[in-house]
């Protein structure tokens, strides 16, 4: 054994010590591969007949006695014919493995062009056999059809069904891609139809979903990490004023840095000084702006603030036909029906002169992270699963097992070139992108922003280079653009390349070009930046070396990146770098280790904030879980029913003997669902409020969460103990307050923008918008929480 495997095993060994469930040793996926590919070879000589005959006696025996292992063999022989047959492609043994760790719950880590998409059709067969439906979650609707359409037949041939649901299908249709056997779709467009079958009054005509069985994630650290906190919205047209958002932006325009406000590039934070105070309540005319009377004012003010100076255009979001779109910090692509908490949306449309749009109120929310664990089966696929085994652990308790490639990659992945300044690291980059494409090698660049994209862009023009872009403004293009990014003489540029779903191959279909690639060692990947994560700049670094091509990477940093002056990483430099005059690249063993020393930290410290944010999502999730059973209840069977009649039974005979019983049941099934859903709307709006607060408690003295958790169950036991009494009273008063039950005139879904402000630990939920507090407003707030307290303890 190497001394490099043996220090490998070493560490896999303490990892394991650790409760790390990372399996490394496929010895057992081994065993059960080669009696597969027994099994299979008895298939060769059957016509497909009688393959599908085999298939229907399996589905008929699953459905019968249920599913178990014995069944895993013969199910994964016949799909492996099958995709020979109908697909002409050979699954790779890896694949079988990974298909094997797939249905034994499993997140695997398969590398970039390895075959995911194929992989996952072993596990859907095998356990779609129960007829319970199982769901393959995509990262995009593109990629649900692409793979539907892909696959379908090798379903289609077995016996099975297949749909696949994407954004703007009908009710009808929905309901006939849910009853499919395997259905591909986007995980929030699931999470959607779950709020939205969440509010229907009638099973027969609006639920569209089956209960949940089985799902496999595609790029499962991208949903079930990336996206896992974000949380998916659906809200009713509201009338509520929009406040005067365009005059506060002027006047926040009109504020100037370092004499209003103080700006903390490392805090990501905005605070007002004193005369910013002054000025801004000497324009507006409202006396203190941090009285009580003013507190959405101030809001306004701060939300502004961040508008104005932290989210940047072309960098944070996009303007696109009139509208603000976000722009994904993990894909670079547009988040697609995603915004920021109202205040902060509203702001952002006020600073680009654009129609602010009603927020509405929210009907029902849900994360990501808390609908992906409704699935009682849970597995997924991932190129970058290790480097992120504490999250899978931690919100999922989902094991990783690690899959070889097909062919051993021989990518090299060079050292990082560091420079002092901005304007040397674009240099030395301008400088190898027209070197290397003078040879005729493809190269892929990754860059951090759609804003360093047009830069990069504009620079190898005036070189005279021609490049392809993929950025958020043209993501319609993705496919075609990535297909063509391995060929000769190509340079593409990408935001970002994290759950891009397409395959970069070397050349066209013309053997002698994709030989003449190889010659000069394939596909050169370079990043511009280095990311908080590691998964994301391993990402980009295996879009090449695919499938046991030659390829290489390297990454251009300087001292001035986002990273260097978000985490002040200047301040952890020997002194000898940090005043070094002199140009050109630092070449150091100790700045490098520093770097990813520094990636480490930060990835451990936003560990510990998803987790914070877990622990409060998790207690509204326990509560929408009770909610949510008493509204299926009331849809399902008698319990509105039994409520009226045992509340009023005097006016439940006389409805009874007015209207039938039939109708009598629809009305107070109706009523109650009403009164329900109002409620838990109106709750979400008081804990959204009571969240953004909450933070408040450290002055005192308090712990917030623990607060917080207090405040909740108050409410929520209020919120049930007067639900009775709510419906009583709607229900003794029909014909007169019948008219409150109708529904909302027009539903809409969107997701809630995660924290853009990454370090500010003060924000305990994704969306929050904090309030700055001067030092004598935050004593005078200490003040009277330590008075409360002490007048609690007397009564006590």
């Amino acid at each position: 054994m190497s001394w490099e495997k043996f220090v490998s095993a070493i560490k896999r060994q303490h990892s394991r010590c650790n409760g790390s469930l990372i399996e490394y040793d496929l010895t057992p996926y081994v065993e059960i591969l080669h009696e597969i590919k027994t099994v299979q070879k008895t298939f060769k000589n059957k016509s497909d007949l009688q393959l599908r005959e085999i298939s229907k006696q399996n589905i008929q025996l699953v459905r019968q006695s249920g599913l178990s292992e014995t069944h895993l063999i013969e199910a994964f022989a016949l799909v492996s014919e099958g995709i020979w047959r109908v697909l002409k492609l050979k699954a790779f043994d890896v694949q079988i493995m990974a298909a094997v760790a797939l249905h034994r719950e499993k997140i695997v880590e398969m590398q970039t062009g390895e075959g995911k998409t194929l992989t996952a059709v072993f596990p859907a067969y095998l356990n779609a056999l129960t007829g319970n439906g199982v769901h393959v979650l995509t990262f995009n609707d593109y990629l649900a059809c692409r793979d539907a359409g892909w696959m379908g037949p090798v379903y289609t041939f077995l016996g099975l069904s297949f749909g696949c649901v994407r954004e703007g299908m009908t009710t009808r249709e929905r309901q006939k891609m849910y009853r499919a056997d395997i259905t591909y779709l986007t995980a929030k467009e699931a999470g959607f139809d779950a709020l939205r079958d969440g509010l229907c009054t009638q099973i027969s005509q609006q639920v569209v979903q089956r209960p949940r069985h089985f799902a496999i994630v595609d790029e499962a650290d991208s949903i079930l990490i990336d996206e896992a906190r974000i949380p998916l919205v659906i809200a009713a047209t509201g009338d509520e004023p929009i406040p005067d958002t365009y005059r506060t932006a002027e006047l926040v325009h009109n504020l100037k840095s370092g004499v209003d406000f103080e700006f903390d590039d490392y805090a990501r934070d905005i605070d007002l000084t004193e005369t910013g105070v002054k000025n801004i309540e000497s324009a507006l005319r409202c006396g203190n702006l941090y009285a009580y009377e003013n507190i959405e004012t101030l809001t306004q003010i701060n939300c502004a603030l961040h508008a104005e100076h932290l989210l940047q255009l072309d960098v944070d979001y996009i303007v696109r036909a009139g509208e603000i779109e976000l722009v994904d910090e993990f894909t670079g692509r547009v988040a697609e029906k995603r915004r920021w908490p109202d205040g902060l949306q509203a702001a952002l449309e006020a600073k680009e002169k654009l129609t602010i749009r009603k927020q509405g109120h929210i009907l029902n929310s849900i994360t990501l992270q808390h609908f992906i664990q409704f699935y009682p089966k849970l597995s997924g696929m991932t190129a970058t699963a290790v480097s992120a085994e504490a999250e899978f652990r931690n919100f999922y308790d989902l094991g990783i097992a690690v899959i070889p490639p097909n062919r051993p990659c021989i990518r090299i992945d060079h050292e990082d070139m560091i420079f002092k300044t901005k304007a040397e690291k674009e240099r030395a980059l301008t400088d190898e992108i027209a070197m290397i494409h003078e040879s005729g090698r493809p190269v892929l660049v990754g860059t951090a922003s759609v804003e360093e994209s047009a830069n990069l862009t504009k620079s190898l023009l005036d070189r005279g280079l021609k490049c392809e872009v993929l950025n958020a403004k043209n993501d319609a293009r993705e496919a075609e653009i990535i297909s063509r990014a391995g060929r000769l003489g190509a340079i593409t540029i990408s935001t970002n390349m994290a759950g891009r779903g397409t395959d970069i191959c070397l050349g066209t279909d013309s053997k002698s070009e994709r030989k003449r690639i190889l010659d000069l060692d394939g596909l050169y990947v370079i990043g511009t930046n280095k990311h908080e994560s590691r998964r994301i700049d391993q990402q980009l670094r295996g879009r090449s070396g695919r499938q046991g091509d030659p390829g290489s990477s390297r990454f251009f940093i300087s001292l001035e990146d986002d990273l260097f002056i978000k985490y002040k990483l200047s301040e952890l430099l020997p002194k000898a770098f940090a005043e070094n005059n002199a140009d050109g690249e630092i070449d150091s063993h100790i700045l490098r280790n520093e770097i990813n020393r520094t990636q480490r930290i930060v990835e451990g410290q936003n560990l510990e904030i998803k987790k914070t944010l877990c622990r409060y999502s998790s207690l509204l999730e326990k509560q929408r879980i009770i909610v949510f059973e008493k509204r299926n209840r009331a849809l399902q069977d008698e319990l509105a029913v039994d409520l009226f009649r045992g509340l009023a039974p005097e006016k439940f005979k006389l409805y009874q003997g007015q209207i039938g019983a039939k109708n009598l049941k629809d009305r107070c099934k109706k009523i109650f669902l009403a009164i329900l859903d109002k409620a838990w709307a109106t709750y979400l709006a008081e804990i959204a409020e009571i969240r953004e607060g909450i933070h408040l408690h450290r002055l005192g003295g308090q712990v917030p969460f623990f607060e917080f958790q207090k405040v909740a169950v108050q409410r929520f036991d209020k919120l049930l103990e007067t639900l009775g009494e709510d419906a009583l009273t709607i229900f003794n008063n029909f014909e007169a307050e019948g008219d409150k039950l109708n529904a909302p005139s027009a539903t809409w879904t969107y997701l809630v923008n995660d924290n853009p402000f990454e370090n500010m630990l003060g924000f305990l939920q994704p969306g929050n918008t904090k309030i700055n507090i001067d030092p004598v407003t935050g004593l005078f707030i200490l003040a009277i929480l330590l008075l409360n307290k002490i007048g609690k303890n007397k009564k006590s």
